[in-house]
């Protein structure tokens, strides 16, 4: 998916909203827990009732990984399943990868062949040749971390040196110069709040994936009124708050209520920021 498809996604829909599939099987309603394929008979229920509502979804590998190959086999179904049935959705793998050149182009090679998804996480630690891999996909897109949303993101993220420039801003300028705004994004998270000022200084027309609204507790209006561009340029997900709103046999249908909620807040902010 190119820049210019995402945009008219938004646009089209009035939402900029990723879907966090971070489906844990303990937290499936009981019938699910206890079937064969509980996983993906989950995700595609969460899928049908919220595609309406958003334009992304976003699997965090860990959550099927656990499972072993029956858990990597439900991410690729899901995958697929989003693939086939809404073409027009943005699917991102929330890998964080990140190693030495080889390594990381065989990790390019998984997520952006055998699975297809449009996007991967990356951590930005070991350097450009350790990104470089999953930037050479046409048509694919790199999600470098920038400035996270849990508290050590304090540890390091905002170290600074001799002339003031945090560590989070160093990592968002270096990497602005192996890619553009066409397929790198930033993840940035939801409760750094008026940070995303800052964020925007550095990096004013990149996509920015913002995890942290709901559970997490970040500012949805606080995310747009800093960080958003005459293209939208977010990306904000919301994991739990949408899949486990219900724990009960209604959960698709409590899902597809609060992705709607959200996405009628996400409209009204995009026209009052003039991007519809």
């Amino acid at each position: 998916m190119t820049y210019t498809d995402l945009v008219e996604q938004i646009r089209k829909k009035g939402s900029f909203l990723c879907v966090g599939l971070d489906t844990d099987i303990k937290k499936l309603p009981a019938p699910l827990r206890d079937s064969e394929d509980g996983v993906f008979e989950f995700n595609k229920a969460i899928i049908d009732a919220t595609a309406p509502y958003c334009v992304a979804y976003k699997p965090n590998t860990a959550f099927y990984e656990s499972l072993g190959v029956k858990g990597w086999d439900a991410l690729q179904r899901t995958v697929a399943y989003i693939r086939n049935n809404y073409p027009d959705m943005f699917i991102i793998a929330d890998a964080k990868r990140g190693d030495i050149g080889n390594t990381s182009s065989l990790y390019a090679r998984a997520f952006f062949e055998s699975m297809d998804v449009d996007a991967i996480t990356v951590a930005p630690y070991m350097g450009f040749d350790s990104v470089k891999p999953f930037m050479e996909y046409g048509g694919k897109w790199v999600i470098l971390l920038g400035l996270t949303s849990n508290p050590g993101s304090h540890d390091f993220q905002f170290l600074t040196d001799a002339h003031g420039t945090r560590l989070f801003e160093h990592v968002l300028e270096t990497a602005r110069s192996w890619g553009d705004k066409e397929k790198l994004m930033f993840v940035v998270g939801a409760t750094q709040g008026a940070m995303f000022s800052e964020v925007r200084r550095v990096a004013p027309d990149n996509f920015l994936l913002v995890p942290g609204v709901g559970a997490q507790g970040g500012s949805l209006d606080e995310v747009a009124k800093w960080g958003m561009n005459r293209d939208c340029g977010l990306l904000v997900n919301s994991s739990r708050a949408i899949i486990y709103a219900s724990s009960g046999d209604d959960f698709d249908r409590a899902a597809a209520a609060e992705a709607r909620k959200l996405r009628d807040h996400m409209t009204i902010l995009l026209s009052t920021y003039g991007v519809i």
